[in-house]
């Protein structure tokens, strides 16, 4: 019998459903991947074994009662430490919310437990979701299961969701939430040969999800497959009325609308992605990729973003200064880190708080945004970032008059060393070149496997929709990942 820790999402479910295998067969076997390899890659912060067999239980229990069995049944997913879990701490990977334990559960969360997953633990990310490399941690960098062929050094798995991506990619789980912001669900995914989508903005609640940067934050899945994607999706998408920004849209069902047939599709290629000094491997995986999609019956059409360069500057920007905001209801006073030296006043407890509960790189985009949000520069930096902002989501509206969805690289490269970008905050940052245009639209967009390059790493390529089109970016995820043929996993060294 194939290892249990091998099988998909859709796997699992069937085979709980038919009997095959036990759920709390399947929470046995993925706590012991997880215990096993959790001092070695430090993807969790925190486990909950016990919490996945409890829901594994309940799942056995129903199915012998002859009760029916939800979509995610059996399922025991990793939970990305971003979203509230009542009774089971959450820290977003921060001092200044250690042991925080909410007394709710975030709706994103609870429409999984409703479809009968269960949870192996709180994954590892970037500080407050801040980063590309899952460095910023304040529980320890995440290590990526993948290594460099003939080369032992550690790898970062991506970010912020990097303790997704890992988990997924060691088959410490079937599948994770993550969030993305500029790409903290389609960098790590690429990174660690995964597939991920972040759908809509609105689609999924932020309802109990810690804020970074509120108009770009979106929940989504993480997993092996695309048909795993939209089993999760489905699963965590829907309006919530806690949610101002929720879309009041009933759920597709993404699963059954599968279909990896392009014909009478267009796809677009946008010419302002070949950019200057791009790796030769990334470059040659997207023309596979544009290959593929034709193959699969779709039309390739030259289209133009004209206002691509000046996106990662924007969201630089505009994200800083949303975190800003958000970040000031870190003060010591109701919850988490308090540090009160002697003698000190109101203005002095909340100085020294956060002085010691935020890391470099928080400071760092706290700073940014504060500055950028100050009275003498509220108008030269963020008042132009948002009309360019628009000028951005307006040259996405022009291309889809001309194509259906757009194919570009997801990562300028292949996954690189940890500690390679960590002195040099502008090379981090341009990890997120290809991603940060969709999310400064709030568009559907995701990233599939797409091949191994000559050092063995992952490459990942990335589909991008018309707003509330997650079924034409999963059908054309579907094509690509039918035609690469992407089999490869990490070589256990852990």
């Amino acid at each position: 019998m194939t290892d249990l820790t091998d099988l998909t999402v859709a796997d699992i479910r069937e085979g709980v459903a038919g009997g095959s295998f036990t759920a709390v067969e399947v929470a046995e076997a993925f706590n012991t991947a997880v215990a096993e390899a959790q001092a070695a890659l430090n993807a969790f912060i925190v486990t909950t074994p016990d919490a996945a067999l409890e829901a594994a239980r309940k799942v056995d229990a129903d199915r012998a009662a002859g009760k029916a069995l939800g979509p995610m049944a059996g399922v025991p997913i990793g939970m990305k430490d971003l979203f509230a879990t009542k009774g089971v701490q959450t820290t977003a990977a921060s001092h200044i919310l250690e042991g925080f334990t909410p007394e709710y559960e975030s709706t994103v969360s609870q429409k999984l437990w409703d479809a009968g997953a269960g949870m192996l633990g709180k994954l590892n990310l970037d500080q407050f979701a801040m980063g590309s490399s899952n460095e910023t941690s304040a529980y320890g960098k995440v290590i990526s299961p993948w290594r460099k062929s003939g080369d032992e050094a550690a790898l970062a798995p991506g970010g912020s969701s990097g303790g997704s991506s890992a988990a997924i990619a060691a088959r410490l789980c079937p599948a994770a939430t993550g969030t993305d912001t500029g790409g903290s669900i389609r960098q790590p995914a690429a990174f660690t040969g995964i597939s991920g989508i972040k759908p809509t903005y609105g689609r999924c609640s932020r309802w109990g999800i810690v804020a970074f940067a509120s108009s770009l934050d979106q929940a989504g899945p993480m997993a092996r497959t695309v048909r795993d994607c939209a089993i999760m999706l489905e699963a965590m998408a829907g309006f919530d009325p806690k949610d101002s920004t929720s879309l009041d849209l009933p759920v597709p069902q993404w699963e059954a609308g599968l279909d990896a047939s392009l014909a009478g599709k267009k796809v677009g290629i946008p010419r302002e992605y070949r950019m200057d000094g791009m790796d030769a491997e990334v470059a040659k995986s997207w023309d596979e990729g544009i290959a593929w999609l034709k193959d699969a019956g779709a039309e390739v059409v030259d289209i133009s973003l004209p206002h691509t360069k000046y996106a990662l500057p924007t969201y630089y920007i505009i994200a800083p200064a949303e975190a800003s905001s958000n970040l000031a209801r870190y003060d010591g006073v109701r919850y988490g880190l308090r540090d009160l030296p002697d003698g000190a006043n109101l203005q002095d407890m909340y100085a020294a708080t956060r002085a010691a509960g935020f890391g470099p790189e928080v400071k760092r985009r706290i700073l940014i945004g504060t500055y950028v949000l100050s009275a003498g520069f509220y108008d030269a930096y963020y008042t132009q970032a948002q009309k360019v902002r628009a000028l951005i989501s307006r040259d996405f509206a022009a291309a889809f008059n001309h194509c259906d969805v757009i194919l570009a690289p997801t990562t300028p490269t292949a996954a690189f060393a940890l500690g390679e970008n960590s002195d040099d905050p502008l090379a981090m940052y341009l990890n997120d070149v290809f991603s940060v245009p969709a999310s400064l639209a709030g568009l559907p967009a995701m990233s599939v496997p797409a091949g191994i390059n000559s050092q063995g790493l992952p490459l990942g390529l990335q589909i991008i929709g018309r707003p509330f089109d997650e079924q034409g970016v999963l059908n054309a995820g579907l094509a690509i990942e039918q035609r690469a043929g992407f089999a490869a996993k990490p070589a256990r060294w852990w």
